[in-house]
């Protein structure tokens, strides 16, 4: 699972978005404005191709900054320091103000570019660009059609996320902002109660059992010093500021009256910030109920057929995705039987699943020991990938990668696994997060497949690159196309099957256990959002059909609620990714390259599929012996 963006809600990042291509009255639109731009030009004067492309990139970058610089948490994670003191803005002007520049961008684009001069890769960017902001002003009806405060990764949860994992505090300026962001807690939290009680007022509430997740978790950010005179242990805030502002090259008064600062921070602005949105919540949930599937919002059919749409950049509908998931299901269980003739298992897979659930050499201890251990082998198995990378790939990332346990105040509620990208100028190194939380909910079993989706050849390998990129706009490297993301990573579970890895076929059982539980989300997402599952149906279906435990079948299915479509970017991104490198090799035979055509899906930044399918299709033609 990707989370390079810090705030993957409420659109505040929304260039970032999956797009899918563009409707005919878009491409009618932009064909008409760019035919009179030509004609006018014409008359002007004469514009050379490379003016035109060079003119153009510099509209992406000046656009993509504009929208970079309305979010200072977004600022956060590329490491910008010029708003680090505040917060984003979540009112209903700054949601306009958001939409109504994303306008204006796609009107002057349409308008003052000559799309018939550009060369290929601007022409490519100016299609994304493009396509995404009509994307995004479309889907600005659907604003409200989700829930900020989550058990996955809600606004409550990412403050602390931040200011941990992403404020850097390299002198006393970057220590005074950390300060401000602390006091600035109660407006932002003041509007986010806001956002909440609106879309109750819509009916839009998230399930009941969400409730007690994010009421936990947000008691746990103001346990502990200063918020509780009491305790013996400083709280996670308070402990993470004196850590950076303790390593500064300041006198000790200085670090003391910071401190200081901070206290008196967390004790009048914090506290209070998070019990009154506690407060919001537990009146909110009074309104709450159990149906869990997108179908109960308002226009709840056409929303989820919608977020498929922009997350699986396909035109494919949710019984499509439905029996996909379905049929591969079939599939992986039909591959998993043979892994049990191998090892001698005997019994039927159900007792096979048991046995992989419940046999405890399959798990670590449920101790700091054992924490220590899984993290020092899963750090292990991304080294040993990394010395055998150049079988397979010619583009490698130069950022670092770090193998991290997710932090105690969010580990109850966050995804098994997941990563969050490096800061472009080197500050942060790209990190994969290993929920610990609960032992036997790790197996052993699936280590490798875990480290090779999370780090490499996984996300770390495809957003890292995107990043290191050269000669595209800044947009490009940013794109988060969830389909093709996601589905690098779990194609990245796959192709060190072809390197030599999973020699032990227990490991080659997890990692055909986590392709099928991506393929079972297809079945399950599908069957929540618009056949009307209930929370258990959707249970039940996963206990049955995957070895995983009770208590990461009923976290994933909670996640898939609160975040319809998301989840069936996995399978179909893999399945397109396979279908395309498929069809490269019957078309070049001996000519295909692996090397190659992994460097061609990764040296374009994140795509929609169809664009994907576009980019190698003209590859192929290019590398034919007789081109």
């Amino acid at each position: 699972m990707n989370l390079r963006t810090p705030l993957p809600l409420l659109a505040l990042v929304a260039l970032l978005s999956g797009c899918s291509e563009m409707g005919d009255s878009a491409h009618s639109q932009t064909a008409t404005s760019n035919a009179e731009h030509s004609k006018n030009a014409a008359t002007v004067s004469e514009v050379t191709p490379q003016a035109e492309s060079l003119k153009a990139n510099q509209l992406f970058d000046e656009y993509f900054t504009a929208q970079v610089m309305h979010s200072p948490i977004f600022q956060s994670f590329l490491g910008i320091k010029d708003d680090q003191d505040k917060w984003d803005d979540l009112t209903e002007a700054g949601e306009q103000k958001l939409l109504e520049m994303k306008q204006q961008q796609l009107t002057h684009l349409q308008t003052h570019i000559d799309t018939t001069l550009l060369d290929e890769q601007t022409r490519l960017s100016y299609d994304l660009f493009t396509e995404s902001l009509i994307n995004e002003i479309s889907d600005y009806q659907w604003r409200f059609h989700d829930y900020p405060v989550n058990q996955m990764h809600g606004l409550h949860s990412m403050v602390p996320a931040v200011l941990i994992n992403m404020h850097q505090i390299t002198d006393i300026k970057d220590a005074q902002d950390y300060v401000s962001r602390l006091e600035g807690t109660t407006e932002f939290f003041q509007q986010l109660s806001q956002q909440l009680e609106i879309r109750a007022d819509k009916g839009i509430i998230a399930p009941r059992f969400v409730f007690p997740h994010v009421i936990r978790d947000s008691n746990n950010v103001i346990s502990g010093l200063p918020f509780d005179a009491t305790s013996d242990t400083d709280s996670a805030l308070l402990e993470d500021f004196k850590r950076k502002v303790s390593a500064l090259n300041l006198d000790a008064s200085e670090k003391t009256a910071l401190i200081e600062s901070a206290n008196q921070a967390l004790v009048k602005h914090v506290g209070p910030a998070y019990r009154a949105l506690i407060t919001t919540l537990e009146n909110v949930q009074q309104q709450a109920d159990v149906l869990d599937g997108a179908w109960k919002l308002p226009d709840g059919d056409a929303f989820y057929a919608n977020a498929l749409k922009r997350t699986t950049t396909t035109d494919l509908s949710a019984d499509d995705i439905h029996n996909i998931g379905l049929s591969e299901v079939s599939r992986i269980h039909k591959e998993m039987r043979d892994i049990m003739s191998k090892v001698g298992f005997e019994g039927d897979l159900q007792a096979f699943f048991e046995f992989m659930r419940t046999d405890a050499q399959f798990y670590k201890a449920d101790n700091d020991e054992g924490r220590a251990e899984y993290l020092a082998e899963a750090t292990a198995i991304i080294d040993r990938m990394k010395e055998q990378l150049d079988s397979a790939f010619i583009t490698k990332p130069k950022a670092e990668l770090d193998v991290k346990a997710v932090e105690a105040f969010r580990e109850k509620s966050a995804g098994k696994a997941f990563y969050q990208s490096p800061a472009p100028d080197g500050s942060r190194p790209g990190r994969y997060y290993a929920n610990l939380y609960r032992m036997s909910d790790m197996p052993t079993y699936q280590m490798e497949a875990l480290a090779f989706h999370e780090g490499i050849p996984g996300h770390h390998m495809q957003l890292a690159i995107a990043q290191e990129l050269q000669g595209l706009p800044k947009f490009r490297s940013y794109g988060d196309y969830t389909a093709y993301i996601e589905g690098w990573g779990l194609y990245s579970e796959f192709i060190p099957k072809e390197m030599g890895f999973y020699q032990d076929p227990y490991s080659d059982f997890g990692r055909l256990a986590m392709e099928l539980w991506r393929a079972c989300r297809l079945v399950v997402d599908t069957g929540i959002h618009s056949k009307k599952w209930s929370r258990q149906e959707a249970i039940d279906y996963l206990a049955a059909n995957t070895p995983n435990p009770q208590g990461d079948i009923v976290k994933a299915i909670e996640r898939y609620i609160v975040l319809p479509s998301q989840a069936t970017a996995y399978k179909i991104g893999m399945l397109k990714i396979q279908e395309l490198r498929q069809h490269a090799e019957n078309q070049l035979g001996p000519d295909f390259d692996i090397r190659e055509y992994h460097d061609l899906v990764l040296s374009n930044g994140p795509l929609p599929l169809s664009t994907l399918e576009k980019q190698v299709q003209r590859w192929i033609e290019k590398s034919k012996p007789n081109a």
